[in-house]
């Protein structure tokens, strides 16, 4: 019997087999190309609908702050198109604006009208107000951060060789965006002056101000041609030097010059500042780095990682500096996780297609099949422009058992047709499984699809992020239907060897027994039971929902923790650094803390921070016993036994920014509104009170903020204008 012939007429699979294992061979190398080119970042890029205005005036009272700066700032926002709601907190010298739009909004136009506002009242505001306008997006905080220690060298040597030296070097990292020194001192020149000899001399502290503000200027005096040349005529008075300063001319009277160091003794102190920073017990300077906001994180951290280790060698042998803080690190560890579940999804794959298909190429088959899937998703994600954060590597590790689930059911479709007719060429095994498979795999697949539907109608900032996730799985799901209906079947025949056909007399008919399953006929038999079962379930989905825990992102252990921390109001910066350094005690003797770093009087995120208030972050081991919870309450256990003074708040990284980019680091706000200060005040700390006997909560915070004592002095000017002083 001649052998049957194959005509591709009709069969996809054997008319497109070439140029469809091009296209999987191409899929597989653009995956693996757009893989080594996706972003990289631990947040989706989202600007959230948010834009905080900082004003900084000084050291005003509040009450002048808010008259003369807070309110007709609010008064100018509020005229923004798309506002939704204002909220401002005034302390001395400073205010805090948030104003908050609603969603879909131009943010990026929306921070113009708000700039643009700013600017027609900026006439009518304190001349020296200094206002910061910025949007809320994942960009403005720092990746990665270093801390610059010596044991020898002063702040003020290590603030100049952190300006000087490390900023500028660490700036050439591709895709840096600001390189932010925090702490150290800056140097100053202060002088003491002897009342008698400036008596003696006829001079008064307005004449050294004035010849002191005079000087120390660089001021072009325009162009000169001069022998056919052209000069930029430039006048240099700038004093670099302790012994300059000294010998500026104060006074000549023609019989005598007076210079600054004959009635003043002069000395370089360090700068006065409201801040303080502590890197593993010691003083030293923060270094933070700001990414531009479509760099790859991973990359950026290893280049970084590599100037940081050059930066080592030319700076001081007594200079180190160390990494107190690497945002990639989480990333790196979801992208390895993402890439171990892969693998044991493909193991698994395998395991069950040699247990219940037995057969090596249907494991090939699947082998080769998820990674096509995963390359085309990719693929489709890169093109959309999104990146490899927390939520996109979540969905792809959530899709990944869907994946391989659609693969198997396929190879089983083909097997199975196989048995049933097994005289028949695997091309035309391909078609027929595929063909009765097809209505079952449009349908699967668009009911998982539906289920994302209501994810779209959320809004707000789970809307946000719950999109990005949607959409991936959406994607993902999409690309293993096609994959498995077209890519599958290819793949499969071109596993299969092509086989001699067997004559009439070597085919035997093949009798398959089923074996009965007494268990499903016993359930059959007695239909009562089921509903039993079945109404248990429904029971059960109505009751346990409302017994789990909830919350917006799931419990992650990021080895990192923020401990935000104020002191009683007014406390001086002095008295507050004496407290931390206690609590740097507990810190330290924490066996699973590697490194921390603290900040008083600034925080990590875009805020107005008093004197008394700031933060630690505290880095893990990454080899520990103890979880990340685990460490934070022995924490707050222990110093609230030893600082009782000390209110703190701790929380996670990724949790801590995302509450400074929305709207509060705490889950839960209570907003308490009127018009009296001290009813507020009552009824804010009987609040707390109630709230903290509430089972599950931890640091509490009744939420007023006292500015802190002042000195105020009202003078008479009766008895000012009798004595001929003016109140300046």
């Amino acid at each position: 019997m001649a052998p049957t012939k194959i005509t591709p007429n009709g069969n996809f699979f054997i008319s497109h087999k070439k140029p469809l294992s091009l296209v999987l061979a191409l899929i597989i190398v653009s995956g693996l190309f757009v893989y080594s080119r996706l972003q990289t970042s631990l947040f989706p890029e989202i600007t959230f609908p948010k834009i905080k205005i900082i004003a900084d005036n000084g050291l005003q009272p509040v009450n002048k702050m808010m008259v003369t700066v807070t309110k007709p700032l609010e008064n100018a926002i509020k005229q923004v198109p798309d506002l939704q709601t204002v909220r401002s907190t005034t302390s001395r010298g400073s205010c805090e604006i948030s104003a908050f739009l609603n969603w879909g909004t131009d943010i990026d136009l929306a921070q113009q009208r708000i700039q643009s506002s700013i600017d027609q009242i900026k006439n009518t505001l304190p001349a020296d107000v200094n206002i910061t306008v910025a949007k809320m997006n994942p960009s403005i905080l720092p990746v990665s951060g270093y801390t610059l220690e010596s044991h020898s060298r002063s702040p003020i040597e290590l603030r100049q060789i952190a300006t000087y030296t490390v900023k500028p070097f660490l700036s050439q990292v591709d895709g840096i965006s600001e390189i932010r020194i925090i702490g150290g001192k800056a140097k100053e020149y202060w002088l003491t002056l002897n009342k008698q000899k400036m008596s003696s001399l006829g001079l008064t502290p307005d004449i050294i101000n004035t010849t002191l503000s005079n000087t120390n200027f660089v001021k072009s005096e325009g162009y000169l041609s001069d022998y056919k040349l052209f000069y930029l005529t430039v006048t240099d008075a700038t004093i670099n030097a302790k012994d300059q300063l000294a010998n500026l001319v104060i006074s000549n009277n023609r019989k005598r010059v007076i210079r600054l160091k004959d009635f003043a003794d002069i000395a370089i102190n360090e700068g006065i500042e409201y801040i303080k920073i502590n890197a593993n017990g010691r003083d030293g300077v923060l270094v933070a780095v700001i990414k531009q906001p479509n760099t790859n994180l991973i990359t950026l951290s290893k280049d970084m990682a590599a100037k940081v280790a050059d930066l080592q060698k030319i700076l001081p042998k007594d200079v180190t500096i160390r990494p107190y803080y690497i945002q990639a690190d989480f990333v790196n560890d979801s992208v390895k996780s993402i890439t171990d579940s892969v693998w044991i999804g493909l193991l698994l794959a395998i395991i069950v297609a040699v247990i219940f298909l037995r057969s090596f190429k249907a494991s090939a088959t699947i082998l080769i099949t998820i990674p096509v899937t995963l390359c085309l998703t990719l693929i489709v994600l890169y093109i959309m422009g999104y990146t490899f954060n927390i939520m996109t590597i979540g969905a792809i590790a959530a899709a990944i058992g869907l994946i391989i689930d659609d693969a198997i059911v396929v190879v089983e479709q083909i097997h199975r047709t196989h048995e049933e007719h097994p005289d028949e060429p695997t091309p035309e095994l391909l078609k027929k499984a595929i063909d009765y498979l097809f209505p079952a795999m449009v349908g699967s697949s668009i009911s998982t699809i539906v289920i994302f539907i209501p994810f779209f109608l959320m809004s707000g900032v789970a809307g946000a992020y719950f999109t990005i996730l949607t959409n991936t799985m959406i994607i993902t799901l999409v690309c293993s239907f096609f994959v498995t209906w077209i890519g599958l079947p290819v793949i499969y025949s071109i596993l299969t060897r092509s086989k001699k056909q067997k004559s009439a007399k070597e085919k035997k008919e093949e009798i398959h027994h089923v074996k009965k399953q007494q268990w499903v006929k016993w359930f059959i038999l007695r239909p009562w039971l089921s509903i039993i079962i079945a109404g248990a379930f429904i029971a059960a989905i109505v009751i346990i929902p409302k017994l789990l825990e909830t919350g917006f992102l799931p419990e992650m252990d990021e080895g990192s923790i923020v401990l935000d921390y104020t002191s009683p109001p007014g406390t001086s910066l002095e008295e507050t650094d004496r407290m931390l350094k206690e609590v740097e005690k507990i810190i330290a003797k924490e066996p699973d803390v590697e490194a921390y770093s603290r900040r008083t009087g600034t925080q990590m995120g875009f805020f107005i921070t008093e004197p008394n208030t700031g933060d630690y972050l505290i880095q893990l081991k990454k080899k520990r016993d103890a979880t990340t919870q685990d460490v934070i309450s022995d924490l707050r256990k222990k110093i609230a036994a030893d600082q009782p003074a000390l209110r703190v708040d701790f929380g996670q990284v990724i949790t801590d920014m995302l509450g400074d980019l929305t709207t509060s680091v705490e889950p839960i706000q209570i907003k308490v509104f009127g018009d009296d200060p001290q009813k507020l005040h009552e009824l804010s700390k009987q609040i707390a009170d109630a709230t903290s006997a509430v089972k599950g909560t931890a640091d509490v915070f009744d939420g007023i903020v006292i500015a802190g004592p002042s000195v105020s002095i009202d003078p008479y000017y009766n008895k000012l204008a009798q004595y001929n002083i003016s109140p300046g």
